[in-house]
C-alpha cells in the first residue's frame, strides 16, 4: 500500500472548502473576543489572552473616552504625544530584527489599503505596538497596547479626514527608515511630528472643537511675542 504524501495530505486540505469554513469560522472568533477585550491579536506573533492589568485600564480610558467626547481624543492624543516619541527612540536602540519585519509588514498593508478603513486602522495598530514592543518595557506596552485600543474609533475618524492616511504614511515612513537605522534622535522627532499630524487630523474631524481651536489661536499671543 502506497503510503500518503504527508505535504500532499496538507496542501489538499488547505485547498478544501471546508478548511476555508474553518478558517472563516475561527477568525470570526477571535474577532468577536477581541472586541470584547478577551483575547489580544499581534500581526505575525498569535492570538493572546489579554493582560489583566492592560484591560483594567483600557476599560479605564474607554469610559473617559466616552464620557467626554471630543475632549477625550484629544486629551489621549496629547498622552501619545507625551509618551510615544520617547518609545520610538528606545525601540531605535533596542529594535531586533522580529520587531522590524512586523513593522515593515504593517507599513505595506497601510499602503496597500488607503481604502480600506479597517485593514489601515489594525496595521496601523501593529505599527505602534511593535515599537512599544521594541522598547523591550513590559511597562510601556503595557501602557501604550491600552491607548493604541481606545483610539481605534478616534483613528477611523481621522482616516475620513482628507489626506488623513496619506499624512499618516508619510509620518510611518520616517519613524520605520529611523529606528532601521538605529538613530533614536531622528525616532524621537519623526515620532513627534507624526502625533502633531494626528493632533491636527484629530481637529479637523470635530468641526465643532476645530472652530474653538482656531478661536482661541487667533486671540492668544505667540510664545516668541510673550518673551519678547
Amino acid at each position: 500500500m502506497a503510503k500518503s504524501n504527508p505535504q500532499s495530505v496538507y496542501k489538499a486540505v488547505q485547498t478544501s472548502r471546508l478548511y476555508e469554513q474553518i478558517v472563516q469560522q475561527i477568525e470570526e472568533a477571535v474577532k468577536a473576543l477581541r472586541e470584547k477585550g478577551l483575547v489580544e491579536a499581534f500581526s505575525g506573533r498569535g492570538t493572546f489572552i489579554t493582560n489583566g492589568t492592560s484591560q483594567s485600564i483600557r476599560q479605564s480610558l474607554d469610559r473617559m473616552l466616552k464620557i467626554g467626547q471630543p475632549e477625550g481624543s484629544l486629551q489621549l492624543a496629547e498622552v501619545r504625544a507625551i509618551l510615544e516619541p520617547g518609545i520610538a527612540a528606545l525601540a531605535a536602540t533596542r529594535v531586533e530584527a522580529s520587531h522590524l519585519a512586523t513593522m515593515r509588514e504593517a507599513y505595506a498593508v497601510m499602503d496597500s489599503k488607503r481604502d480600506d478603513p479597517e485593514a489601515y486602522i489594525e496595521a496601523d495598530l501593529d505599527f505602534h505596538l511593535s515599537l512599544a514592543e521594541a522598547a523591550a518595557n513590559p511597562i510601556i506596552l503595557s501602557l501604550i497596547d491600552s491607548i493604541v485600543g481606545v483610539l481605534r474609533e478616534q483613528r477611523i475618524r481621522i482616516f475620513n479626514v482628507a489626506g488623513g492616511p496619506d499624512r499618516g504614511q508619510f509620518h510611518h515612513k520616517r519613524i520605520l527608515e529611523a529606528v532601521e537605522q538605529r538613530d533614536p534622535v531622528r525616532a524621537y522627532e519623526a515620532m513627534r511630528a507624526h502625533l502633531e499630524q494626528v493632533r491636527e487630523d484629530s481637529q479637523a474631524s470635530s468641526p465643532q472643537r476645530s472652530s474653538m481651536n482656531s478661536s482661541a489661536k487667533a486671540e492668544e499671543p505667540s510664545f516668541s511675542k510673550a518673551i519678547s
